[in-house]
């Protein structure tokens, strides 16, 4: 059973967009940092030195030059490498990377926009560290950007450009458990609801795509070989990784998704949407039948509010954090 605990205060409040939250927990500390984007801005909250309080910090977008006027953040993420931690930023100009605390940028990526049609938005979406030392992140073309981190400085290159999608991207998701022989550790997520599931290195190699059925897929998780998907619809669907074959689906929420998390170390995925709904359940395979289970854990209920952002905030699953459109504070919850 989860309780609400104090919550955080934002600067500024969160935007309606998908996965509207990012948590980092740094090693050796308890207090998590936290950030939440709106319009050109990035909100980003850590809990002071002396433990009392909270440090606030704001980063702007930026255009790698002069802009005429500032670009809108689209997404946020912490990016947790074996050699280091970056914050990247995305934006409707392109793509920044910060050391963790947001202190030196230190890699700007700019979009072609000369590749998109006149009238098509253009935007960079989905983020995820990838393979021990990539970055990818999304486009809204379809492409996938692989960049290839070094252990320190600012030498980032553009690796490998990945193709299989034909629609603006919506959320990327690395391996969180440990994947079965064959099973890939990325999965790839765009507008019309099409997963595309890879294994990586030097080259990357698609495994498996599965096919869109008339959905937005919103924000997308991998454990164990398991994929879970969150909908436009208000589902929940599970596939097989390595297969793409679908094994269990859930009418979750009662409107549109915009927010999965996974604690690694115990399988619970946590799922938050338009219908002011937050909602944990236990993922788990069957040791007989290795059928993939999916067991309803805690419902929550964050009073009229459009959940936008949801995220754990430790391994095991034991506290999470919930951001909500046009609300300045993260709420928090924990056992």
């Amino acid at each position: 059973m989860y309780r609400k605990e104090k919550s955080i205060q934002l600067k500024s409040s969160s935007a309606a967009l998908y996965n509207n939250l990012s948590v980092l927990r740094p090693p050796g500390r308890q207090l998590a940092c936290f950030s939440a984007v709106h319009g050109p801005s990035l909100s980003l909250v850590s809990a002071a030195p002396d433990g009392l309080g909270f440090c606030h910090r704001q980063l702007q977008a930026k255009e790698g030059g002069m802009a005429v006027s500032p670009s809108v953040l689209t997404q946020a993420a912490w990016c947790v490498l074996p050699s280091r931690i970056l914050l990247v930023l995305t934006s409707q100009k392109g793509i920044q990377m910060y050391e963790s605390d947001g202190s030196i940028m230190v890699y700007w990526h700019a979009l072609d926009v000369t590749e998109h049609p006149p009238a098509q938005a253009v935007f960079a979406r989905g983020i995820a560290a990838a393979g021990g030392r990539f970055i990818c992140v999304g486009t809204s073309s379809g492409l996938v950007l692989v960049f290839d981190i070094p252990a320190k400085g600012t030498n980032i290159t553009v690796s490998e450009v990945l193709e299989q999608h034909r629609n603006a991207i919506t959320d990327i998701a690395a391996e969180l458990g440990q994947a079965p022989d064959g099973a890939g550790d990325l999965v790839t997520a765009d507008d019309a609801g099409t997963l595309c599931v890879w294994s990586t290195g030097e080259e990357f190699t698609l495994l498996s795509k599965i096919p869109a059925f008339g959905c937005t897929c919103s924000s997308v998780k991998l454990w164990n070989g398991i994929v879970a998907a969150g909908y436009g619809n208000g589902q929940i669907r599970l596939y097989e990784a390595a297969s793409g074959l679908l094994r269990a689906e859930v009418n979750a929420h009662a409107r549109w998704i915009y927010a999965l998390d996974l604690a690694p170390q115990t399988g619970k995925l946590l799922s938050g949407a338009e219908d002011s709904f937050v909602h944990v359940w236990k993922l788990s395979r069957n040791p007989d039948t290795d059928d993939v289970e999916i067991e309803h854990c805690h419902a929550e209920c964050v009073t009229d509010t459009q959940v936008c952002g949801a995220r754990f905030c430790d391994p095991e699953g034991n506290s999470f954090a919930v951001t909500g459109y046009d609300l300045s504070e993260i709420f928090r919850y924990g056992r």
